[in-house]
């Protein structure tokens, strides 16, 4: 059957399975329906969703399942106001927002404005953070700055992921799936297999697992200048755990991962040549990556009879490399081609205490976390310059910590919480510029620097004697608090209110590359690196239940005033083309409301929504973003990047008993995300995305067997991981082949005058494609 029959098929068979009726609910809806527990309150006792005064949308094993949700990047479509996308440029970096607080790059001395957390622990770095999802207990996407309990860089929210933990039964499952493309001429099958083994090891003593992911690719694209398939990828995760009872109030829990993937480059579409409508792209550097990484975090639980409560110790640790080659001019000629290597490494621990005391309950703890980060990357532009351009940054990274809540009973219907977290922050930076050089390598400690007092003096008295780079040392230190009131007046609704506080990192820029425009900045700021980010939220909202959980609906509206906003400047021009700056470029409102809910329509139909509305505007502009040359009015009407107006969604969950023959469950996802600019001079923005994802899932007769059919993006929406503007375009491709034609699907469309928001066929573009409509089957085993 091809691709397209089967298409056809599954979508016959789920609206005949929608409109199917039964008398007996099946376990889906049930599991979509019940109570998810959530830990990201850090208390003694994880807490049921709807009981915490936090925004929060959490998944556990069951309902990932039941969604079939297998990336990170998935869960973009299953929340208002979140955008948990992957870059592009290299596979699994992060380029998350959540209600319009963002990055828009993939530099990695970039810290994040959605906090990471696997198993408890910080990943502090955006690389290799967008990987598969398998061997779950949990993921909960934390909507707001959540600071106060989870430190520096959580402005915008935290995604918590808790891997599954070891079983006191043996307990084994193993899943097969296999996913191809539906239009022809696009790539080929992309498959995946996992399994999960746990149990006892010593009965009552000792609970071990093992589990083990494999996925290749054989490439969704279709590489126009070469005609080959691209986007090969090969990827294994090893995970294995222990759970020690050393007492009746003692437990340790031992888990690690190793990760390796390696593949093709970015399919990076140039906008001046393709129609961003298509998935047209044509490279002649297919380029590549890999990514090697090694995690591991030991937890301690200590149940105390001191406000029965208990001491939680949390070691992390984690070892990153990767390399990369990308295509950057994303072109059929040799203009701009990249390479690029990074390694980090990072230690954390947080200590802490949660216990109910008869007048309150108290969270507090300790945390330090020092991560250690080099990054070099290399640019061969040839027909702009005969050298090539070598640099990069090195950085040790260090932070203290140390925090309480205390949640306090007021009323018999009243709560208030009130926390406070203090944290101090060391950067020490060495930075190479990226320039025309001798060969070397940040990494491997053979690029030069000058310090600190040659750049100054660089300054003050001309550029003559540029120096290579410098080595600067910074530190920030401050407070976060939280205030916030709970009311309570039936087991089934809440009201809630809070204010708090958040911080993003300062530092330094792993990306100089227009060393005089430096120099200028460097004069304005009067210090090498750029300040830290700071937030103050506001946030009202409700949680409700009506007719024992027939009927939920969540609803949130929130204020965000960011003062010193960090931005990632994108300036075309030069002799390397492409110009990074990390400015703190703006002070800016972002306010709006979301909402989400659900309804057991029957005991075999479960209808879901959302909705998300932000408003965003600038306050106080300091920097030409409009890179006109003018600071004006102009730079304040620009919209904030990665800040879509509109989010909204719903879903279909419909079960049908097939008595002897198993049960049938069929769900349907639609989300909608506004378009929304891209780099801070709105010339490059991201296409409106309506995304479409259904599921067939057929519980056989054979007990622990189940076989689904799924389709992905079934409406086939054309996405890109950014959308950077390059200082060449269709013209300068036309010129450098001798007047060439184009390639298949290629168009020279008329020049036009260069607007935001408008599909400039001048300027060229460095935009990585995502996959469009796709097929799969899965097949799973549980015992």
């Amino acid at each position: 059957m091809s691709p397209r029959h089967l298409l056809s098929a599954s979508a016959m068979a789920l609206f005949m399975v929608v409109g199917a009726t039964s008398a007996s609910a099946q376990s889906a809806i049930d599991t979509l329906t019940d109570e998810i527990i959530v830990t990201a309150t850090k208390k003694a006792n994880a807490e049921n969703v709807q009981d915490i005064p936090i925004a929060i949308t959490a998944f556990n094993a069951d309902t990932l399942d039941a969604l079939n949700v297998t990336d990170l990047e998935s869960l973009s479509f299953s929340a208002p106001n979140v955008s948990l996308d992957d870059m592009g440029t290299s596979r699994g970096t992060a380029n998350f927002s959540i209600r319009g607080l963002g990055i828009n790059s993939s530099i990695p001395s970039i810290d994040p404005t959605v906090g990471v957390f696997v198993d408890g622990v910080y990943l502090g770095v955006n690389n290799a953070v967008v990987t598969d999802l398998f061997d779950l207990d949990s993921v909960e996407v934390l909507r707001g700055p959540q600071g106060l309990l989870f430190g520096r860089n959580t402005t915008g929210g935290a995604v918590l992921i808790n891997t599954g933990n070891p079983t006191s039964e043996l307990t084994y499952s193993a899943k097969v799936s296999t996913e191809t493309p539906v239009d022809s001429g696009r790539g080929g099958l992309n498959s995946y297999i996992q399994g999960v083994v746990s149990g006892p090891l010593i009965e009552d003593r000792l609970n071990g697992k093992i589990a083990a992911f494999y996925n290749k690719d054989d490439g969704y694209f279709k590489n126009l200048a070469t005609g080959n398939n691209f986007g090969e990828a090969d990827t294994f995760i090893g995970r294995g755990a222990l759970e020690f009872f050393a007492s009746d109030n003692v437990t340790f829990l031992l888990k690690g991962e190793y990760f390796d993937s390696e593949g093709d480059g970015p399919a990076g579409q140039n906008r001046g040549v393709f129609d961003r409508n298509s998935f047209d792209f044509a490279i002649d550097e297919e380029g590549g990556y890999e990514t090697k990484a090694l995690t591991a975090s030991l937890r301690t639980d200590i149940d105390v009879d001191f406000g029965n409560g208990t001491i939680t110790n949390i070691f992390g640790y984690r070892d990153l490399d990767l390399t990369s080659t990308g295509d950057i001019d994303s072109l059929p000629v040799f203009i701009f081609h990249s390479d690029t290597e990074m390694v980090q490494d990072q230690i954390s621990n947080e200590l802490r205490y949660a216990g109910e005391f008869d007048y309150f309950d108290l969270t507090a703890g300790l945390y330090y976390f020092d991560q250690s980060s080099a990054y070099t990357e290399i640019r061969n532009l040839p027909p702009l310059s005969p050298l090539t351009f070598y640099g990069g940054g090195a950085q040790d990274h260090t932070v203290y910590g140390a925090f309480a809540q205390a949640d306090i009973p007021l009323t018999e219907f009243i709560s208030a919480t009130v926390g406070l977290r203090y944290s101090k922050e060391e950067k020490d930076g060495d930075i190479t510029f990226i320039r025309p050089r001798n060969e070397c390598s940040v990494v491997d400690g053979t690029c030069p620097t000058s310090g600190i007092n040659a750049l100054l003096s660089a300054v003050t008295g001309g550029l003559a004697q540029e120096p290579n780079g410098f080595s600067d040392s910074n530190s920030w230190e401050n407070l976060t608090p939280k205030l916030g009131l709970q009311f309570t007046p039936s087991d089934d609704v809440q009201v809630y209110g809070s204010y708090t506080k958040g911080f993003r990192s300062g530092g330094y820029n792993f990306r100089i590359t227009d060393v005089p425009l430096y120099f200028t900045q460097l004069g304005l700021t009067g210090q090498p690196s750029f300040d830290e980010e700071e937030v103050d939220a506001y946030e009202a909202g409700f949680k409700s239940e009506f007719m024992d959980g027939v009927f939920q609906l969540n609803g949130a509206f929130f204020i965000t005033k960011i003062a010193d906003m960090q931005r990632e400047v994108n300036i075309s021009g030069g002799p390397a083309s492409v110009n990074q700056f990390i400015l703190n470029t703006a002070d800016a409102t972002i306010s709006g409301f979301e909402a989400d809910g659900r309804a057991r329509v029957t005991d075999n139909l479960l209808l879901t929504a959302n909705l998300g509305y932000v408003d965003a505007g600038y306050d106080d502009v300091r920097f030409d973003i409009s890179n006109d040359g003018v600071l004006n009015a102009a730079d304040s009407a620009l919209d904030l990047p990665r800040v879509p107006e509109w989010t909204y969604g719903f879903g279909i969950v419909h079960t049908a008993d097939l008595g002897d023959n198993g049960g049938l469950t069929s769900t349907l996802n639609f989300q909608h995300r506004d378009r929304t600019a891209y780099t801070d001079s709105n010339l490059g923005w991201l296409n409106a995305v309506n995304m479409l994802n259904g599921n067939i899932s057929w519980e056989t007769p054979m007990e622990g067997v189940s076989l689904s059919i799924f389709g992905k993006n079934l409406l086939d929406e054309v996405q890109a991981g950014g959308d950077t503007q390059l200082s060449f375009g269709a013209g300068l491709t036309q010129a450098l082949t001798g007047g060439a034609p184009l390639p298949p699907g290629g168009s020279n469309r008329a020049t036009g005058v260069v607007q935001p928001f408008a599909d400039n066929p001048t300027v060229g573009t460095f935009s990585p494609l995502k996959k469009g409509r796709r097929l799969g089957i899965e097949i799973t085993i549980r015992g």
